[in-house]
């Protein structure tokens, strides 16, 4: 297989959402950005290439029929032909659903590898292609952890898209993404760095921010502006209500306020709904400003490309 055979035009809006360390907030960012485009009306395509399948939690959809834990996505990326997504998850949301079955297609794509090694690093761009025409963006939530899996996604995008926390830990898995990135020009040229979200941001952390900004503008030979100007704030309560919920961090908010009032659940008019945290709302404000700044670097992009 060549670069040739992969029509990098159907896949202009793929973007691979990536760290080499996992506990980054990569599949919240993803799932909840998702949303947020689709609410938007984006038409939008997730891609679960996680084993750990965690993106079922965040959308709702764990255990239930819909849940086949990858099985269908990881028998297209060995063997080829066309997988399904599944359908409506949320309005203009479909997914293609992963978890532990795509332990098989790490199995399947390393051997392929030692045959046909391009072959096998494009087998989700190849998935891809057909799919793409029904979606204005592809998200894909690549694993922490597996190189081949991670090399397909990268391979099939032309984005990347880098949360990290801003700890000297979380930073280290950059190196890694660097790498990864680089690993793949020569059969995927125009894949680009769409920049780095910081994650689990503290409050009033403004010092380690600003470190953490500098240090990764450096490790990648730019400027600050390969850093997102959104972050999105730590909040172990929203991150834990939202999954138990099976909501997104929007659609907790709007729960919230459409609930009801204290004063009509006293007087008997209305029940008391389950509570939930006071940050959502602020958090739910953080992942609006990054899937505004996604769009906007991509539209920017796009538009320096149409005036070369």
């Amino acid at each position: 297989m060549t670069v040739n055979m992969v029509e990098r035009g159907a896949l202009e809006r793929v973007i691979a959402v990536i760290n080499g360390k996992g506990g980054v907030l990569k599949t919240t960012l993803t799932a909840n950005v998702a949303g947020l485009l689709a609410t938007s009306g984006y038409r939008i395509l997730v891609v679960d290439l996680d084993p750990q399948g965690n993106l079922a939690e965040d959308l709702g959809y764990t255990d239930d029929s819909r849940d086949d834990k990858g099985r269908s996505l990881a028998q297209a990326l060995m063997f080829g032909g066309g997988a399904a997504p599944v359908v409506g998850v949320r309005p203009n949301l479909d997914v293609l659903v992963g978890g532990s079955v795509l332990d098989q297609a790490t199995a399947g794509l390393s051997s392929r590898a030692n045959k046909d090694p391009d072959g096998a690093k494009l087998a989700l761009a190849q998935l891809l292609v057909p799919l793409a025409g029904d979606y204005d963006m592809i998200l894909i939530d690549c694993p922490p952890g597996d190189e081949t899996l991670q090399t397909a996604a990268v391979a099939a995008a032309r984005w990347a898209l880098v949360p990290v926390k801003t700890d000297k830990s979380s930073r280290k898995g950059l190196g890694a993404v660097a790498a990864r990135l680089d690993a793949v020009l020569a059969i995927n040229p125009t894949l680009d760095l769409l920049g780095v979200v910081l994650t689990a941001v503290g409050s009033g952390a403004t010092a380690v921010q600003r470190e953490a900004r500098e240090q990764i503008a450096a490790l990648f030979n730019s400027d600050h502006d390969v850093v997102f100007t959104a972050t999105v704030r730590h909040s172990e309560a929203t991150a834990q209500a939202t999954r138990e919920r099976g909501l997104l961090v929007h659609e907790l908010d709007e729960q919230v306020r459409k609930g009801p009032k204290w004063y009509e659940i006293r007087r008997g008019d209305a029940k008391a709904q389950a509570q939930a945290p006071r940050s959502a709302s602020s958090v739910a404000d953080d992942l609006q400003a990054v899937a505004q700044e996604i769009v906007f670097r991509m539209s920017a992009a796009e538009a320096l490309e149409v005036t070369a």
